[in-house]
């Protein structure tokens, strides 16, 4: 029998890494899980293989969180070359229309652009990661098969050039949105709109939720101050990371959070629910649940809210071992 690979010692946080080009958001989680010796780490949104930018990995206990962080809006910088359409809605595939952008202005591009803010029926690219019938739409679109993707509702908060923007140049541009939105179908229909065509020819992301990329560090980073650590006898610690690593205790979720006495987190370890006060989220919320420690014990909903004031009964629904 062959024997265990040490795994080190567990760690719970998020990991803000800064991804490069050229690799996928899987390769990262498999990088960042052979450098830290942990399985347990997942990753919170996409990024195609020739985007760069904020990757947040979540490590231990907080892939339980996954689905609650991967919801956050989501920030990104990037450049649209006008004129060109490609298969895959960006500069890595084939190009299948060219047209001139003469007589476009940059006033026709900003009123476009503002156009698109609000609301909007969204169709992911035929080249994307999302799954249909258990096959993801690049395996399908790859075998020639054309599928009929539902839109879904995104909402875009902010949609603008930036800098500069003369003919024959990228377009610089500023894209907020909420989660669901891919960058590439938004310029894509933008050059619908202007009647020019459009690929995405560089994207950044820039922010998740309160999350920045300038907190974050690289995969290369995070293996040399492991690896330092270990070759000086010392313990790598991830607090040594600085801002790119957030203890599970002091995770911000996209919602509100209350804390609860000791008597009200018996009952939630034991998944029953509880009433509390001072809480403004509303019923059917989500809600991060910290003990008077203000340790991170679970995430519940609200199920009622009692009479006009801050009270209200929550339940909890993920709920955190104490000896983790």
């Amino acid at each position: 029998m062959g024997r265990k690979r040490n795994q080190g010692p567990q760690r719970h946080g998020l990991l803000l890494v800064d991804k490069h080009e050229g690799c996928t958001s899987h390769d990262i989680v498999a990088q960042a899980r052979r450098i830290l010796r942990q399985k347990k780490i997942g990753h919170c949104g996409t990024l195609d293989p020739a985007a760069t930018g904020l990757l947040l990995l979540t490590v231990g206990n907080a892939t339980r969180l996954t689905r609650f962080l991967i919801r956050a809006p989501k920030i990104y910088e990037g450049s649209a070359r006008l004129g060109v359409v490609t298969d895959t809605y960006d500069i890595t595939g084939e190009v299948t229309a060219e047209q001139p952008v003469d007589g476009v202005t940059r006033d026709a591009i900003d009123e476009t652009m503002a156009s698109f803010l609000g609301v909007q029926e969204h169709r992911p690219p035929a080249y994307s990661a999302k799954k249909v019938g258990g096959k993801k739409l690049y395996e399908l679109a790859r075998a020639g098969e054309e599928v009929e993707v539902e839109s879904k509702e995104v909402m875009i908060y902010d949609f603008r050039a930036t800098g500069e923007w003369c003919e024959g140049e990228d377009l610089d541009f500023l894209l907020s949105c909420s989660s669901g939105t891919y960058a590439r179908s938004m310029v894509y229909e933008l050059g619908r709109a202007l009647g020019t065509g459009a690929t995405l020819s560089a994207l950044r992301r820039t922010q998740i939720g309160s999350f920045q990329l300038d907190d974050a560090t690289t995969i290369r980073q995070l293996k040399t101050r492991m690896d330092g650590c270990v070759e000086a006898g010392d313990e790598p610690h991830l607090a040594d990371l600085g801002e790119a690593w957030i203890p599970f205790d002091d995770i911000t979720l996209p919602f509100g959070g209350v804390q609860v006495d000791a008597q009200q987190e018996k009952r939630i370890r034991h998944g029953q629910t509880v009433l509390v006060r001072d809480l403004d989220s509303q019923e059917g919320d989500w809600i991060k649940i910290a003990n008077q420690r203000r340790e991170f014990i679970a995430v519940g909903s609200v199920v009622e809210r009692i009479g006009t004031g801050k009270v209200g009964v929550i339940q909890p629904k993920v709920v955190f071992r104490a000896a983790d």
